[in-house]
């Protein structure tokens, strides 16, 4: 049975549940099937390899932060064919997160709205768990680790909470994002002020200088920023990001802003807006980003994507790779599938039309 077709008939029964329910069941029998090898009949995208932070990707379409906290589930989330997968965000020590619900459907919007709180079981935890995963020991694609604070860590203080995780995953990351983009830790996208960014990027540069020598290995650094920026504050951190050598960055994060779901049920919940309604705003990022970076620093474009078309429209904006979340929620797993392909047949027509 095509994974379209199977996601179809699950999809009714997912959506039956509460949203973390539903995230709960659905991660570990995802796991199961693969370990039983049922993921193997999956249909994967056609190699596109990119060279993007100094890393061969296998194609383009990744798996964004935020589905696997713990890296649980990575060989499961890894049968689905992504370029590579990202797991995270994790906290040097382990933590709840918000109270319970704190994450809500709003299907008219192809849209979700979370306030996890980067609830994970901290960075030992997090470390072991990528250690066991076959496609860490086997060296089988691309492993992004995304890194946070805790919670009750003072804004202050956050720098350290950073390095520590910085150094624990360095050895086991094929690159690592730094995230001070979360709406839903409070104060956290204060670091995007130009001053603290300015602080925070050169005490991690200079902790990856040291680690690359420990390791014997470079390790890129992305940054992770939020849609809710202007004009003038995408200037402020294109130039950080330049100034301090950062080697990506991933455009975007959850918005806070609730126009496009005015009205609807779970609307005005408090959190990060993910799905179609992100679409543009992170467009507008990419785009700005790009305009200020020129080549010199790759852009990993997310937000929205809920078919090919959109992955394609991201490449067209200004990003090198892509990261799907929300839009597996709703489309299923083929919508990896789809966008690999989409972006394949653009960057084919524009070779054409060249």
């Amino acid at each position: 049975m095509p994974a379209s077709l199977l996601y179809a008939l699950a999809r009714p029964l997912l959506f039956a549940l509460d949203p973390e329910t539903a995230h709960n069941l659905t991660l570990p029998a995802l796991r199961r099937a693969s370990a039983l090898g049922l993921t193997a009949v999956l249909p994967r995208p056609a190699a596109d390899p990119r060279t993007v932070m100094g890393i061969v990707f296998p194609n383009p379409v990744g798996l964004a932060a935020g589905l696997d906290k713990d890296g649980a589930y990575i060989d499961g989330l890894a049968a689905l064919g992504f370029g590579s997968i990202e797991i995270g965000t994790v906290t040097p020590r382990g933590q709840a997160g918000n109270p319970r619900p704190r994450m809500f459907r709003l299907p008219q919007a192809n849209a979700i709205i979370n306030r996890m709180g980067f609830n994970n079981g901290g960075v030992d935890a997090f470390v072991a768990n990528v250690q066991a995963s076959k496609f860490y020991q086997n060296k089988e694609g691309v492993l992004g680790l995304n890194i946070g604070k805790n919670a009750d860590t003072p804004i202050e203080r956050a720098a350290d909470d950073y390095l520590a995780c910085l150094r624990k995953v360095y050895p086991y990351a094929s690159y690592v994002t730094v995230n001070i983009s979360s709406p839903n830790t409070k104060n956290l996208r204060q670091l995007q002020g130009a001053s603290e960014l300015d602080a925070l990027l050169a005490q991690l540069k200079q902790a990856q200088s040291r680690l690359a020598e420990q390791h014997q290995r470079y390790v890129p650094l992305a940054l992770k920023i939020a849609p809710d920026i202007d004009g003038e504050q995408v200037k402020e951190i294109a130039a950080a990001l330049l100034r301090h050598r950062i080697d990506g960055v991933i455009a975007t994060n959850t918005t806070l802003a609730r126009s496009a779901v005015d009205g609807m049920a779970h609307g005005q919940e408090a959190g990060g807006l993910s799905g179609a309604p992100v679409f543009e705003l992170s467009n507008r990022v990419i785009a700005a980003l790009r305009a200020e970076l020129g080549d010199a620093i790759p852009i990993i474009g997310v937000g929205g994507i809920m078919k090919g078309a959109d992955a394609a429209a991201k490449m067209a904006a200004g990003a090198a790779l892509v990261q799907l979340y929300s839009g597996l929620i709703y489309k299923g797993p083929a919508l990896v599938r789809e966008c690999a392909a989409a972006i394949a047949a653009a960057g084919a027509a524009q070779k054409v039309s060249a």
